[in-house]
């Protein structure tokens, strides 16, 4: 006997070959050797390291995938774990100071975000007489128009920090993602409070 092929000689001097079936039966191999004259079994199955290698290749091809996961995470870009982030740039402070005096061409237009600088730097001004501060503001214009000199010099005249982000990062094809990015620009705004938070091009969002 080899493996599970059987070979042997009838009492007739008859040769046969068989093949066992596939069980495992700890007891035939004892039976055949006590009641078969000149038994000899062969082990020909592959070997158990083999078919222990075989077992956990899988789970060492996912602990590695989960490894190389929390590796990306943990970088600088972490894309895996922040894909629902916002992705707005808050102005440095150590960049120069923008203002209005900065800003030419378009007086009106400052003399009425000047309303809004005041709001934002006393608001508890405006508040002891019932006042509330525009919840936002419609800058419209050509590209080059200076919309966006025109939203940092108001965060600068205020004092306050200046987050800038474009419409079109809202945009995406997975669903929910966009609503992500706008619950947590808003969420890094409250933190900052009071502060500024610019969206360029956002008539990007009303396209989609």
């Amino acid at each position: 006997m080899t493996g599970r092929d059987i070979s042997g000689e009838l009492s007739d001097g008859t040769k046969f070959t068989s093949t066992a079936p596939a069980v495992d039966d700890k007891d035939l191999i004892p039976a055949l050797r006590a009641n078969v004259p000149d038994f000899a079994a062969v082990n020909n199955s592959s070997t158990p390291l083999l078919g222990y290698v075989f077992q956990f290749v899988p789970f060492v091809i996912m602990a590695l995938l989960l490894i190389f996961i929390l590796r990306q995470a943990q970088s600088g870009g972490s894309q895996a774990l922040s894909f629902g982030r916002s992705r707005a740039k808050l102005l440095s402070e150590n960049r120069p100071k923008v203002t209005f005096a900065d800003v030419a061409g378009v007086d009106e237009a400052k003399e009425e975000l000047g309303e809004v600088v005041e709001f934002l730097k006393y608001p508890k001004k405006f508040q002891a007489l019932g006042a509330r501060i525009p919840k936002g503001v419609l800058l419209l214009g050509p590209p080059g128009s200076g919309k966006t000199l025109l939203a940092r010099a108001i965060a600068g005249e205020a004092g306050v920090p200046f987050f800038s982000i474009s419409g079109s990062d809202f945009v995406e094809m997975f669903v929910g993602v966009g609503a992500s990015r706008v619950r947590d620009l808003f969420e890094q705004g409250k933190k900052n409070a009071p502060c500024i938070i610019f969206i360029d091009e956002i008539d990007a969002v009303g396209r989609h």
